[in-house]
């Protein structure tokens, strides 16, 4: 039954600390975002079946991870140099129907990654079809089609 009680606490905690930091923490996720998510995953884990003191640990460790998270959101806002450091910038792989090879192998992106991303976002059949390909800040593939009379 202490098990089921501190499941249920651990995930009213969360629920809350979650819906303080806002929607943004859920958006779209960073590699940043990624990592905040593993520790707290492990912080929960010990929370769950450890001792009391460790519930209280986990909580000040999950408050202190999720607070650096929207500091470091705010301090974004404010300093185009640290946004472009954690978040990186977007990469155009292909320029009028052509690929940018260099910037492809620097991103590690092949030909067909960016031919399936054409063909399910667009229904792209072609190379020639494609007016950019910009590989996202989140990792994504967005594909603006050349506009074909």
């Amino acid at each position: 039954m202490d098990s089921v009680l501190r499941a249920l606490t651990i995930y009213v905690f969360l629920l809350l600390i979650f819906r303080i930091a806002g929607n943004r923490a859920l958006a779209q996720i960073t590699t940043f975002d990624f990592v905040l998510l593993l520790i707290i995953g492990a912080a929960t884990r010990n929370a769950l079946i450890g001792k009391v003191y460790s519930m209280i640990h986990a909580g000040l460790l999950i408050i202190t991870l999720v607070g650096a998270d929207a500091l470091l959101s705010i301090w974004k806002e404010h300093s185009p140099l640290i946004a472009k450091w954690v978040e990186g910038t977007p990469v155009i792989l292909v320029e009028n129907g052509e690929p940018l090879k260099e910037q492809m192998k620097q991103c590690r992106i092949g030909e067909s990654e960016i031919m399936a991303a054409a063909r399910l976002l667009q229904g792209l059949e072609r190379m020639e079809q494609i007016k950019f390909a910009v590989l996202e800040r989140s990792g994504g593939i967005s594909i603006i089609p050349k506009n074909c009379p």
